[in-house]
């Protein structure tokens, strides 16, 4: 509740919380309640930068503290690679014909995504945030001559 600054919002009426305050809301609502397994969908919805690492702080500290399953569907591609430890990467044409992948680890499942979109990442060495390379930079085309699209470390 804390972290999330429930206390921030917790005497105002539904109907005039912004979109952000209302996710905010949904997260503790989801974590509060009893539960093996925690589907969280789109968990930063709404959310500017800095509340989407909050949250993405959130989640996974309770998780893990509570020895439970959480199961995130995420677009964000960052805050995808700080909850996950596990991945399930789908191939195939969208609406059109699709297969599941097994789960795998971070780094396998983030590798196949990112070849499968023939892109690359890696971290910045001086700050970390994490960055696209240029489209056949020289980090992009030598982190796909060694077959490490994903965080390859200078």
């Amino acid at each position: 509740m804390k972290p999330l600054r429930i206390n921030d919002i917790i005497d105002h009426e539904v109907q005039t919380l912004s979109g952000g305050e209302l996710q905010r809301v949904a997260l503790a609502l989801c974590l509060g309640k009893p539960a093996d397994v925690y589907l969280v969908d789109e968990p930063s919805a709404y959310l500017d930068s800095e509340q989407r690492l909050v949250a993405a702080k959130v989640i996974k500290r309770f998780i893990l503290h509570a020895k439970k399953t959480g199961f995130v569907v995420e677009h964000d591609f960052i805050m995808a690679t700080y909850l996950a430890d596990r991945v399930i990467v789908f191939e195939g044409k969208a609406s059109v014909h699709s297969i599941a992948n097994s789960p795998q680890n971070l780094l396998s499942g983030m590798n196949k995504f990112l070849e499968l979109l023939g892109i690359t990442f890696r971290r910045d060495p001086n700050n970390f945030p994490a960055r696209i390379n240029k489209l056949d930079s020289v980090k992009d085309t030598e982190q796909k001559r060694a077959g490490q699209y994903f965080f390859l470390e200078d």
